[in-house]
């Protein structure tokens, strides 16, 4: 028994104690649709590894109706959601990032807090799939922002971090920014 203690690492709720989970930040300006599908898939394909937050620089105040309707038909739990502002997540006592993505062009251009800890950062700028008009194109608009995510995250899921130098990281996630989906 004291042969096999040793020999596997300690478990805690589900998760092997000696990994490091990293917390994300998911921005946008609004933090109603991009950053907020941001936040669920993160969590959802980091699988534990990763605990990803959204805000915004001017939060809407609410979760876009599409982003919700989009959520609930893939069968993710929405409640909890809610637009938050980034000085939310500036605060004493807020969770140190290791990763923020911007994922709106304008939320990319603006002056950001100063955040602890010195996370890598990168844009990965999605079109906003909030404004389109019509039922079906908005629908549509919501799939392709969606899926055009889970494969940025999908593909910086497959990063080795963890052994990974800083310089290194911050370009490899720049080029994921920059994938045309």
């Amino acid at each position: 028994m004291n042969q096999l203690k040793t020999a596997k690492p300690f478990l805690q709720e589900g998760k092997v104690m000696d990994e490091k989970q990293y917390n994300v930040l998911v921005l946008c300006t609004g933090n109603s649709a991009r950053s907020i599908l941001g936040e669920v898939l993160f969590n959802h394909l980091g699988k534990g590894k990763f605990k990803a937050y959204s805000a915004g620089s001017h939060p809407a105040g609410k979760v876009n109706p599409g982003a919700l309707e989009w959520l609930q038909r893939q069968g993710y739990d929405t409640r909890g959601l809610r637009s938050k502002s980034w000085d939310e997540f500036a605060a004493p006592g807020a969770p140190e990032f290791d990763f923020i993505f911007t994922v709106c062009d304008k939320a990319a251009g603006e002056a950001c807090p100063l955040w602890p800890g010195k996370p890598a950062t990168a844009h990965w700028g999605i079109p906003d799939p909030a404004h389109i008009e019509g039922d079906e194109a908005r629908r549509a608009a919501f799939n392709k922002a969606a899926e055009q995510l889970a494969r940025r995250i999908q593909l910086f899921l497959c990063l080795p971090i963890d052994k990974m130098d800083k310089l290194i990281l911050k370009e490899k996630l720049a080029e994921i920014g920059r994938l045309q989906d």
